[in-house]
């Protein structure tokens, strides 16, 4: 048989399918491991399609497994559906406009990872029953990346670990299967107590947990100068100790995240932050409770997977936009201001190899970046729980645009993009993409054994969870 043609025929096949999850979780819009419907909706559509399906894998209810096939290679794809908050938003209008009644939205196009994740997950599974070829696929359900590290959780309980090799895909303004690194983080909480007074009358009895907030972080300003480039350190009030002025403030709370290239220096960056919140109580004549609570690791690409899986996305293509996709888009860019919309239309006409007038006529990247063993070299300053999966099994992971050039994930304006047509095709197109990588890997299970080689000559077998022991998935952080 021919497996590409195979792959092809059936993905037109399932393309209502497909679109149908798309827009179906993005109605839904849910928060981290409160994803209920989108879990439960998508464990139907791997059940209608044959796959058995274990829900509330890991410990969490809204994490599911689906397996389908016998024996190995064993490839896991993973699937995402958790949105954010703030950002609701009505499909395709470029003008600010949250859905009355929503605070959520798919800021991050996690609704059509979820739909093209599922989607591969279904095209692999017929094809494995068409050719007859030993191998297992299991979709991986994977709730609260955003905020919660599911992944991280679920692989502390178990998860992937039966895998040979991991394939997942993201959302971005162009289209890719590149071998870009990702920073691991640690979230740590710094809760500061003090004694409450009068601050007119008896400020001397007073001993302000808001005042060492206040040195804690203009220590770690100071620390900024003294650490990697690639190290970033921010962090939010989550509580300022009260409203009023005139009382001396006993109780603070901070929440840092720390991230670096590898994980390891995450560490490294808590310890010494942690020194400079114990300096700051010690100054103020406070206490400081300091509590890890979550993170994620660094994410390892893996070669092998990801030059096959970028020659399998070359092979089926990138999303088959058309004219009401480029009428979609055209709206956001006319809504940019003069100089960001000069730039968008540069950067894209250089991408698909075309004049600025083209570009400006069809405003979205068709073109695909191939594969680079130097891609590795290039570390994004962005996090995904993802990457403890890549210390576990050997990943690799596709980009499908979604949006505009120069749109920034974590918006409204990709809610709105990523809601129409355009992140039904994009979706499309990573399920085909993904599912043929998939076929590549049945075909060629010897792929497995080289790209463990690669993973342990990094890792050398070696993994610590960030996720402290005792912390439970929603425990932490969520949003």
């Amino acid at each position: 048989m021919n497996d590409l043609q195979f792959i092809l025929d059936t993905a037109a096949e399932k393309r209502p399918v497909i679109d149908r999850m798309t827009q179906t979780i993005w109605d839904y819009a849910e928060p981290d491991y409160g994803e209920y419907q989108s879990c439960d909706y998508l464990v139907s559509v791997l059940e209608q399609e044959g796959f058995t399906v274990e829900k509330g894998v890991g410990g969490i209810p809204t994490a599911f497994a689906a397996r389908y096939g016998h024996g190995h290679p064993v490839i896991g794809i993973t699937a995402e559906y958790d949105s954010l908050p703030g950002l609701s938003q009505e499909r395709g209008n470029p003008v600010r406009s949250p859905l009355p009644g929503h605070t959520h939205g798919h800021g991050c196009g996690h609704n059509v990872l979820g739909s093209g994740a599922v989607g591969a997950a279904i095209l692999a599974r017929h094809w494995l029953e068409e050719s007859g070829t030993e191998g297992t696929i299991v979709c991986y359900g994977t709730p609260a990346e955003e905020n919660g590290f599911g992944k991280t959780f679920m692989l502390k309980a178990g998860c992937f670990r039966e895998l040979d090799a991991c394939f997942t895909w993201h959302p971005r303004p162009y289209n890719a299967s590149p071998a870009y690194c990702h920073v691991g983080y640690l979230v740590a909480k710094f809760t500061f107590s003090g004694v409450s007074a009068h601050a007119a009358a008896s400020p001397e009895k007073g001993r302000s947990a808001l005042d060492a907030c206040e040195l804690m972080n203009v220590g770690v300003n100071y620390l900024r100068e003294h650490v990697i480039d690639k190290a970033r350190m921010h962090y939010a009030y989550l509580d300022a100790g009260g409203q009023a002025p005139n009382v001396v403030q006993s109780h603070t709370v901070l929440l840092y995240y720390l991230r670096a290239p590898k994980i390891a220096y995450s560490k490294y960056l808590l310890e010494r932050v942690s020194d400079i919140a114990r300096g700051a109580a010690l100054m103020t004549g406070t206490q400081v409770q300091i509590e890890q609570v979550g993170g994620m690791s660094d994410y390892i690409p893996n070669p092998v997977m990801c030059r096959t899986l970028s020659d399998a996305y070359l092979a089926t293509g990138a999303p088959d936009f058309d004219e009401e996709d480029y009428r979609i888009a055209r709206r956001f860019v006319e809504a940019l201001p003069p100089e960001q919309k000069a730039e968008v239309l540069k950067s894209g006409a250089a991408a698909n190899g075309v004049s600025e007038e083209e570009f400006a006529a069809k405003p979205l990247i068709t073109s695909i970046i191939p594969f680079d063993p130097a891609q590795q070299n290039t570390i994004l300053t962005g996090s995904t729980d993802f990457g403890d999966v890549s210390y576990a099994v050997p990943c690799a992971q596709l980009n499908a645009t979604t949006c505009i050039p120069g749109t920034s994930m974590h918006t409204w304006q990709h809610t709105a993009m990523v809601g129409t047509s355009i992140g039904n095709k994009a979706a499309f197109a990573a399920a085909k993409g993904i599912a043929y990588g998939c076929v590549k890997v049945f075909r060629q299970p010897e792929l497995c054994a080289e790209a463990r080689k690669q993973l342990l000559a990094v890792t050398h077998g070696e993994y610590e969870s960030p996720i402290p022991d005792g912390i439970l998935p929603g425990e932490g952080i969520t949003l």
